[in-house]
């Protein structure tokens, strides 16, 4: 076995399950004290975070990782158990091995290769771990960068290992992402017999406007490399399981991903106003995940298309999709984010896997990475 898969597969052994770590960090805190790294665990809550740094002063390039994985599901759908790594034709399959346990082991092989290699390195070459990337995100990524921010730590480029590609290792380099904001939204009706309306207010049918405008509303054009704002109703429930019952209440959940052309407060004024200007009696609890962040043209960008393209052959498509990761933390602290990782098709699935050959690959991008930055 080689080094990487050695240990990725020590990781998968570990049930991780968020906000649990394990044993994760442990167990890498100790190889990188070994290799020269001072290493701080912080325990915020119930949630695990590492905090390990190799040299001193600027530049400081941070790679961010996380140990927890998300729920196996039934074992008994997975071809082999998810906690049990398996090498079979050349593909490691285990819960974590794309998302992303995989990307932390070649971190820190990357990493003691990179300091031994080079143990005068400039600047500060530095690991941040959490296992509550797959669950709440609150006492994670979250709360460490507000420690950060406190201790004045700068960070001026961070890269993370989120499975970013699509068929090939290094085809996609991530430079961005959207910003997720979730409404709770509870209306207010009269209950009352499906016979005498006049006696009830249906919330279905007072809502029903407000939705449908909101649905359909055109928010911007996209922006850069970003889409356009979109809006997904996610759920709606009312009623009392009768049929001949007008319900009282209504509750709907929807999310917005949005571009740098909003915040979450501006949102969230525009969807009060426009429930306002429909008469509801309503109320709305928010919950914001996290802003839209984007990386410029610059040197982490340019560094990172010449690596990738090296690995496949080909410039990498630059994207700013899919969901959200615990970058968006980092980025407000002024930090150049991108992400670079394993193909992404199996994540958060059963028999989730990676390639062998793109995992031993892995640790040889970080290192170029690293090394053109910091070298």
């Amino acid at each position: 076995m080689s080094d990487v898969l050695d240990l990725t597969c020590d990781l998968i052994a570990r049930p991780s399950v968020t906000p649990d770590d394990a044993g994760c960090q442990r167990l890498i805190a100790e190889r990188l004290a070994a290799a020269g790294f001072t290493c701080e665990h912080l325990r915020l809550g119930e949630v695990d975070n590492l905090w390990a740094t190799h040299g001193s002063g600027q530049p400081v390039l941070v790679l961010l990782g996380h140990t927890d994985v998300v729920p196996s599901g039934p074992a008994e759908a997975w071809s082999s158990d998810p906690f049990v790594p398996q090498v079979r034709d050349g593909v490691l399959y285990g819960r974590g091995a794309a998302d992303m346990k995989g990307s932390v082991a070649a971190f820190v092989v990357a990493a003691e290769q990179f300091v031994a290699a080079q143990p005068q390195h400039v600047g500060t070459l530095a690991l941040l771990l959490t296992s509550d990337e797959e669950g709440d995100a609150i006492d994670g990524v979250r709360r460490v960068a507000t420690l950060l921010r406190e201790r004045g730590q700068a960070i001026d480029w961070c890269i993370t290992g989120e499975p970013s590609s699509t068929e090939a290792l290094g085809d996609l380099l991530r430079v961005g992402r959207r910003g997720s904001l979730s409404g709770y939204l509870t209306v207010k009706g009269v209950q009352g017999h499906v016979a005498y309306p006049h006696k009830a207010r249906n919330p279905i049918h007072l809502v029903a406007p407000a939705l449908a405008e909101l649905s359909a509303r055109h928010w911007d054009d996209g922006y850069e490399r970003f889409p356009p704002t979109s809006l997904q109703i996610s759920n709606l429930h009312a009623g009392t399981g009768a049929n001949n019952v007008i319900p009282g209440e209504l509750q709907a959940a929807f999310n917005l991903r949005y571009n740098p052309h909003w915040d979450a407060p501006r949102l969230e004024a525009e969807i009060q106003a426009l429930l306002d200007r429909h008469g509801l009696d309503y109320a709305l609890r928010w919950h914001r995940s996290g802003e839209p962040f984007y990386t410029p043209e610059g040197r982490l960008r340019s560094v990172a298309r010449e690596v990738l393209a090296g690995f496949g052959g080909a410039q990498p498509e630059e994207s700013t999709g899919g969901g959200t990761s615990d970058a968006r933390f980092i980025a407000p602290l002024g930090a150049q984010c991108i992400e670079v990782g394993p193909v992404n098709a199996s994540i958060h699935q059963v028999d989730e896997h990676v390639r062998v050959a793109d995992l031993e690959a892995l640790p040889g991008l970080y290192r170029q990475l690293v090394e053109r930055l910091l070298a």
